[in-house]
Parts: structure tokens; C-alpha cells; sequence
């Protein structure tokens, strides 16, 4: 929840890019209300994200005022629907206040748990739709999980509030909570965590205190959180204040229920153009979705007019409300290092990247958008119904809702909207690339008498095709707040399909042969990730920082000049680039790599059609003298894609060259520069039981052939084990679950 208000504190560090002042700006995800304390999930379709609101309190609030729960979801990361109020402890009875909330969806059911009143106890309701209708799910006939008139108790917590649930693979579900920060108490323990009982939705036993082990001198405050990531368990909190403005934190574990182990910070204080856009406190929710990790958080940015944004004024309707309690919630793209910690996330303006083009051959909730100006909204909430949320232009100013990414395919032919207009005069005007851009069309509203009596009206548009990277509905009339719109959508020949990537230069690789790195695959055009030829952690080249130009126009991948030509660089664990490749015949090969770094734990996997080829250890002394590293791989006939895949960071290379043959000797042809070829090298593989307990070591020249190794049974330990392993690169933290039978 968040409850306290510190002013002049110290900035915490967090990393910031952006787009320039005044910049049409993606975060935060709504500019026409104040939202705060976001929790997030998702599944195959959509990233949700739920969040209380600062929208009650008044102007020169001096403590929060929070209600009820608002919701968003979004298939691309830019584009997010608001469904308004889902949830409102003022018309449900039983409940005081809602404040900072967790959401998991597992099964087509959403979950969510909400603190009731700040100390009152937990509750647990569940929908079938992110919209609702939310119902209880407490077991055992009550009607709260924690606290309160709950099935158990706070187990001793000071705060018995921010609860967070995560559901794990097998479907088990777990809720934490708690929060404090005090001199009577050493604030390491609490925190508390519960497994639920499946089929009563009630937790079996009493709460358990999480651990977290080596904790600097900042405190655990409030905000827990679990997430997973590749079978690690991470458990993320708010810091305290007494060290200054709070941060994220997390320990590491291979066991839910702990202990953990601290590791650092996920979120700092943002801070960007020398002015925190935080301020007192922080909030967080974590989800992993399309092959991506985002966190969702809350800052100031509506409240403290930061990039240019519109100071929306309080439901008082008073401008320029208090900073500290009219938050605002923002989105950005989270990154692991290889061996499973977090990168700390980059605060950005303009948010994560568009993940997939939008649809706009469907019904949408009217608000819905990737920007915003000039608008309010109503919800309307009823208790067991779907939430309602009604757009309000303000219609006699800049009003308007963007768009962003839109695949009209051949063409539109016309936009229909659902609208009530207590005025004449009200229109909608639909244009591209701003606000006062190109006009495709124009909607004159039907005068329905009253802003709560709704009729469709269908119009022509023209000139709407292929993708259009920014679409505007702009509202125009004599009257601010005389249309009410509950949804939209458009007409026409469907979607562009995707054009798929394309080898660079026309021509695929052809192996036995060279690859040069920096040619990756041309990406494609159209909806989906499966047009994407290469995954880069930042847009920034840094290629260009050491003297060069940018290669590779508008990828970002650093690309830059040494001794052997253009190499890649800057390599960073998760990214990737891939190539189209021509195999010649079945058979075995030999992969040399021409690399160079001054560590020794980079590394980066091959991969043919998303089936893992090779793990590829890299070390090293310096960035100036190139080593061939190798690797043994067998390859089918035909037309493929390859991918190479960082799993250590900070390495650069120039070529991959695959030569007929296993062991065969790489030949000098061709090879320009500086470049040693030595023996493949090896790697040290740990492998662990499934309680974690290390029972071998031993080594081999990749992930490959540890697990045939450990299988054969010719590995000291490996006679014995029985079921599933797991094997660990030492180097790179490349881990793989092998199943050995006997």
C-alpha cells in the first residue's frame, strides 16, 4: 500500500533513457486518472495489470484515500485497454478500503488478493474475465483468507497488508503479505508466505515468515512480491525509508517458501532529467509474457508534469494536487544476467517495445490506446456484473486518443463506434500521425439525449492500409463531457499478413561455409514475434561510440571496426541474432567461433529451428586478440534458421564457420586478422539433485555432452541417479534437466 510520505529524500539510483522533453511519451499507461500500487500477470494472450487509485483524494490530501481496484491488459505492450473500476470496496459489503493488490490467472480463472482496510484482513475473490464479474473465494465459508474475520491469523507481522499471489507450474498456489518498518523489531522477518489448499482455496497450515539471508543494511518495508524464472524463485519487496527513497529488492531461491538469498536492487528511485518522478515510496508487480520480462511500478509523473505531460487535476476538480499522493503507474521491460540475477531495470518515457502490430478489426472498450490527451472516463461499477468504463472527451479542447502500430492491411473501409451524445455536434475525426494529421474520416454522433442512452454509428474512411505507426481519434464539440463512448472498431479487408524475415543480402548462408555475424537476417514486416530476425536489450548502437557508424540502421545491435572487420560487441545475456542458413547434406560438423572478451563466464548457444545445437563457453584475456572456440553439431539437409543466443554477457564476435566433418580442423582461408585457432575448449558442469544438493562435478566441451555423459552412467555419481538432474555450466549458468533411467 504504501502509506507514508517522506519529503526530501535522498535519490536512489536507477538507470534512465527517454525520449526528448515535450515528446509524444508512452509512460505511464493512462494520463486521465491517478493510479498507484500495480500488480501484474499473464498468459498467452495478455499481459494484465491491476492497480488501486489515488483518484479520490482530493488536492491537498495529506494521506491516501484508495477505494478500489482498477484494471488493464494489453497483447502488445503499447496498446493497453482500461477497464476501469473492477472492483470497489465502496458497493461491496463486508469491506473498508482496497489498497495495493496481487493478481495470478492460471486456467482461463483470475485471482486476485486484496488487503482490506489497510490492516482488516486479506480477501480473495476470482472472475472468469479480467473485467469480472469478481466473486469471493475463500474457503471454508469465510469471507477473508488473512487477519480480520479470516481463516487464519497475521502470524505476528506488523503490517498485515500488500499481499501478493503467485500460482506455480503445477498449479499450486502461494500468498504472501506483511509489511513494517520500527525500531523494536529487525524488519528481516517480516514478511509471511502461505500455500493454499487447492480444492478449498484455503491455506493449509498457518503462515510461514520468509527469510531472506545476507541483507545489507537497508530494510525489508512492504510490497512482497514472488515471481519465477527459469525454476529460480525470486522474492521482491520495497525497502525502508531510513536509508533514504525506498528501493526494489530481491533474494533468490530454489524453494518457494525459502529462505532466500539477497541479491540487489530490480527498481531504484527514477529519476530523470535531474527531478525524481517518485518521490516516497515504491510499488511493483512482476510477469513474464511472449518471451519477455516487464515489471509495472508507480511513480509521479502525471502529478509532477514530467516530459510535458498533461497535470491532470484532482476528482476536486483543483489543479496541480499533491505529488506524494496522486501516483502514477508505469511499464518496462526487465532483463536477467546468465546467471539468473536482474539487470536493474531502465526507467524509459517511452515504455517496452511494441511486441506485436495491432488488430484493429475488432470491438474494443472505448478505452483503449497506447497515449492519451484530454480525456476522463467513468466506470461504472455493479457488484456481480462485467465492469463498464465510458470514455469522456473533453470535446471543446485537444482531446484525442492514440493508436500506436496499426495493421490495416489492404485497406479499411469504414469505423463504427458506440456512443451517447446529449449535444449536436459531437464528432470523432480519425486521423494518422497526429492530432492534426491526415484526415481518413469523420463520425457526426447521433444525438442520443442523454449521455447515458447509447447508439452505433458507422462511418466511411479512406487512405487506412498497410501498418500505420500512429492512429488518432480525435473528439471534437460545443460541450466538454457531452459524449459518453463505450467502444469502437473498424471494417475492412482484414490484416496484412507478415512478412517474414529475409536473409541479408537475398542469399542464405550456405554451410559448410563462413557466417559473418553482423549480416543477421533482414526482420520482417507485420503482426507476430515470428517476423523478428534479432532481439537486442537497448535501441542504442554502440557501435557508434567507438568511432564507427551505425552498420545496421535502426537495430541497435553494436556493431563496430577492429582489426578482423565488423564483429558484434556489447553481447548481453537473452540477446539474439539469427540467420538463414542452406545446409548442403546430412552429416556432422565442426563450429568454430571467432571470439574475443578479457572474462571468463561469456558464453552463447546455437540453435537450428529453436532446437538447441551447441553450448559455446567463451574466455579470455583480451578484446584484441580473436580465439576460435568450437563445438561438434549435426546438421539435416535443407533451408533453416539459426540462432546464436547470448548466455554470458560481454563478449565480442566476428564470424561462425562450419566446416564438414566432426573435429575437423578449421582452415585459414578466408580468416582475416589477429585470429588464434585453438582446440575447443571445456567447461566445469555441477549437477544437482532436485533438493538442490550438489552430487557431481566433472567436465565437457558442452551442454550436449554433459548430459550423455551423466546419462551413460560413466560419470562418477551418475551410476546412482535415478529421475531427472540438473546439470549446471559453471561458466555461463546454462542449466538443462536430464532424466536418467535405470
Amino acid at each position: 500500500m504504501d502509506v507514508w510520505n517522506v519529503k526530501g529524500l535522498k535519490k536512489a539510483a536507477c538507470l534512465v533513457m527517454g525520449l526528448a522533453a515535450f515528446g509524444l511519451a508512452d509512460n505511464p499507461i493512462s494520463t486521465y486518472h491517478y493510479l498507484a500500487d500495480p500488480g501484474a500477470a499473464a498468459d498467452d494472450e495478455y499481459f494484465y495489470i491491476i492497480t488501486d487509485s489515488d483518484d479520490p483524494a482530493p488536492y491537498n490530501s495529506n494521506s491516501y484515500k484508495i477505494y478500489a481496484l482498477y484494471a488493464f491488459r494489453s497483447r502488445d505492450m503499447q496498446n493497453w485497454t482500461d477497464f476501469g473500476i473492477i472492483y470497489d470496496a465502496r458497493k461491496v459489503s463486508g469491506i473498508n478500503d482496497i489498497w495495493a493488490s496481487g493478481i495470478a490467472v492460471h486456467n482461463g480463472t483470475f485471482y486476485i488478493v486484496f488487503p482490506d482496510g489497510g490492516g482488516g484482513g486479506i480477501g480473495y475473490i476470482k472472475a472468469p474475465a479480467i473485467e469480472g464479474p469478481w466473486t469471493n473465494a475463500v474457503g471454508n465459508g469465510k469471507d477473508k483468507l488473512v487477519g480480520g474475520r479470516g481463516i487464519i491469523g497475521c502470524d505476528g507481522v506488523s503490517w498485515c497488508f500488500d499481499p501478493g499471489i503467485f500460482i506455480d507450474d503445477d498449479g499450486t498456489t502461494y500468498v504472501t503479505w506483511g509489511g513494517g518498518e520500527s525500531n523494536s523489531r529487525p524488519n528481516t522477518d517480516n514478511f509471511d508466505i502461505v500455500k493454499l489448499n487447492d480444492a478449498k482455496n484455503a491455506p493449509v497450515g498457518n503462515g510461514s515468515h520468509v527469510k531472506v539471508n545476507n541483507l545489507p543494511t537497508r530494510k525489508m518495508l512492504e510490497a512482497s512480491y514472488i515471481h519465477k524464472h527459469k525454476g529460480n524463485y525470486y522474492f521482491s519487496y520495497s525497502t525502508g525509508w531510513q536509508q533514504g527513497a525506498p528501493t526494489i529488492d530481491y533474494g533468490m531461491s530454489n524453494n518457494v517458501m525459502g529462505p532466500y538469498t539477497w541479491k540487489g536492487t530490480i527498481l531504484g528511485d527514477p529519476s530523470m532529467n535531474g527531478r525524481s518522478i517518485n518521490g516516497n515510496n515504491n510499488h511493483h508487480g512482476i510477469a513474464e509474457f511472449k518471451g519477455h520480462s516487464y515489471v509495472v511500478y508507480h511513480d509521479r509523473r502525471i502529478a509532477k508534469g514530467h516530459n510535458g505531460l498533461e497535470i491532470i487535476p484532482a476528482d476536486d476538480g483543483q489543479p496541480k494536487p499533491n505529488e506524494g499522493y496522486h501516483r502514477s503507474v508505469s511499464v518496462d521491460e526487465m532483463f536477467y544476467n546468465a546467471d539468473g540475477t536482474i539487470k536493474q531495470v531502465v526507467c524509459t518515457n517511452e515504455g517496452p517495445e511494441q511486441i506485436e502490430n495491432f488488430d484493429p478489426y475488432d470491438w474494443y472498450p472505448a478505452l483503449t490506446s497506447s497515449k492519451q490527451k484530454g480525456i476522463r472516463s467513468r466506470s461504472n461499477f455493479v457488484q456481480g456484473k462485467a465492469a463498464e468504463h465510458v470514455l469522456l472527451p473533453l470535446s471543446t479542447k485537444e482531446s484525442w486518443l492514440r493508436v500506436s502500430g496499426v495493421d490495416f492491411g489492404t485497406a479499411a473501409t469504414a469505423f463504427k463506434v458506440e456512443a451517447a451524445s446529449a449535444g449536436d455536434g459531437n464528432k470523432i475525426e480519425i486521423r494518422t500521425g497526429s492530432a492534426t494529421g491526415t484526415l481518413a474520416g469523420t463520425c457526426n454522433l447521433k444525438n442520443t439525449g442523454n449521455k447515458n442512452t447509447y447508439a452505433e454509428t458507422t462511418c466511411e474512411v479512406e487512405g487506412l492500409k498497410g501498418i500505420v505507426k500512429q492512429l488518432f481519434l480525435v473528439f471534437k464539440g460545443a460541450q466538454d463531457s457531452t459524449m459518453a463512448v463505450k467502444a469502437w472498431g473498424f471494417e475492412g479487408s482484414g490484416s496484412t499478413p507478415p512478412t517474414p524475415q529475409s536473409p541479408f543480402g537475398g542469399k542464405a548462408w550456405e554451410i559448410p561455409g563462413k557466417i559473418e555475424v553482423e549480416n543477421f537476417d533482414e526482420p520482417g514486416v507485420g503482426r507476430g514475434s515470428e517476423i523478428k530476425s534479432y532481439s537486442e536489450n537497448d535501441s542504442e548502437d554502440h557501435g557508434i561510440e567507438n568511432g564507427g557508424t551505425s552498420y545496421r540502421e535502426g537495430t541497435g545491435v553494436d556493431i563496430y571496426k577492429k582489426a578482423t572487420g565488423y564483429v558484434v560487441g556489447y553481447n548481453q545475456s537473452g540477446e539474439w541474432l539469427e540467420y538463414t542458413v542452406k545446409v548442403a547434406k546430412d552429416g556432422d560438423y565442426t563450429m568454430y567461433a571467432s571470439v574475443a572478451t578479457d572474462n571468463s563466464t561469456a558464453g552463447f548457444t546455437l540453435s537450428i529451428d529453436d532446437n538447441k545445437i551447441a553450448d559455446v563457453a567463451v574466455s579470455g584475456s583480451s578484446w584484441d586478440d580473436f580465439e576460435s572456440v568450437k563445438a561438434n553439431v549435426s546438421l539435416k539437409a535443407g533451408e533453416h534458421i539459426l540462432r546464436m543466443t547470448v548466455t554470458g554477457d560481454w563478449f565480442d564476435i566476428d564470424y561462425i564457420n562450419f566446416v564438414e566433418g566432426k573435429d575437423a580442423p578449421e582452415t585459414t582461408t578466408g580468416l582475416a586478422g589477429n585470429v588464434k585457432l585453438n582446440a575447443a575448449k571445456v567447461a566445469t558442469f555441477d549437477v544437482f539433485d532436485l533438493t538442490g544438493k550438489k552430487v557431481a562435478s566433472f567436465t565437457a566441451r558442452n551442454m550436449a555432452e554433459a548430459s550423455k555423459l551423466w546419462q551413460s552412467g560413466s560419470i562418477q555419481g551418475s551410476e546412482k541417479a535415478q529421475g531427472i538432474s540438473l546439470i549446471r555450466n559453471r561458466a555461463n549458468g546454462a542449466m538443462a534437466k536430464v532424466r536418467t533411467t535405470k
